[in-house]
């Protein structure tokens, strides 16, 4: 499954929905956790159900929830857990007991069906932090593993996570590393934290191609314009698709082989699997 970029749209904007869909994100999240406001939570889950009951314009649709301890999260789950979202986004997860507390009450609030996939939050409070190399004890319940550079800050007393130049500072460099490992840990998708700064295209296009660069599958999004960035930066070239191509053909051809020379330079497993998730991406 193709996500690249996951655009998210606040749940009490149900005129924004349809424009979210057809931005061309790979996902939407519908919102409703930070983007609404206590009062307006019961108004947001019920624009969520309404379009997760209709046909959402042909695009995956996710629902971030409310966390753990807020209280709302039971009533998230009853209003679209009927309407099958295709996976529920969960803030402020502390590792694999916030996952399996969310799945404990997935399995009262089902009456049938498959559960929906779950992409935690992982670095938004500091015992997150320590906790994440445990989702490999919830890989199969997981879509992926995503970040937050915003919320951990606070929590802390920390001025901000960046420095005047938009790069992170030590201390929240090290959270998405972590998060990073974290989810090829346990064997799911990694996907990178928002980039605030709507208008700044070249920002973004830097931010996103680095991420691709690293290892990350994804990003999230929090503007429709900025998802065809997200979409180039995480999509292979036809440079990388080629030359992934040679490499895959060549340990074809030469099965057993621990090394082999292809366009002059010498590869082994460690590109061969690298080239084989290069044309899983192109794949879709």
């Amino acid at each position: 499954m193709k996500l690249r970029s996951i655009l998210f749209v606040p749940a009490d904007r149900p005129e924004r929905y349809a424009k979210a869909a057809a931005s061309g994100a790979d996902a939407i999240i519908i919102d409703l956790e930070d983007a609404v406001a206590l009062e307006k939570k019961p108004e947001g889950r019920k624009a969520a159900a309404e379009w997760l009951a209709g046909d959402r314009e042909g695009c995956r649709t996710f629902i971030r929830i409310n966390p753990q301890g807020s209280g709302e999260t039971e009533a998230d789950l009853a209003a679209v857990l009927e309407h099958y979202p295709d996976a529920l986004i969960l803030p402020k997860a502390e590792g694999a007991a916030s996952v399996k507390w969310l799945r404990s009450l997935m399995v009262s609030a089902i009456a049938d069906g498959e559960e929906p996939s779950i992409l935690p939050i992982a670095t938004e409070t500091p015992a997150a932090i320590f906790e994440l190399g445990t989702f490999r004890e919830v890989r199969h319940a997981l879509l992926g593993v995503s970040w937050g550079a915003e919320d951990l800050p606070a929590a802390i007393g920390a001025a901000t996570s960046r420095e005047e130049d938009g790069r992170y500072t030590p201390p929240y460099e090290m959270a998405r590393s972590l998060t990073l490992f974290a989810a090829h840990a346990a064997g799911v998708a990694a996907f990178d934290t928002v980039y605030p700064s709507i208008k700044d295209e070249a920002g973004l296009k830097a931010y996103a191609e680095r991420a691709a660069h690293d290892g990350f599958s994804g990003m999230l999004a929090i503007h429709p314009a900025q998802v065809n960035i997200i979409n180039a930066a995480f999509t292979p070239t036809e440079a990388q698709i080629a030359e992934a191509q040679a490499i895959v053909d060549a340990f074809a051809a030469n099965p057993g082989a621990g090394a082999l020379r292809v366009n002059g330079k010498m590869v082994d497993a460690p590109h061969l699997n690298a080239a084989e998730k290069i044309l899983a991406r192109a794949g879709g």
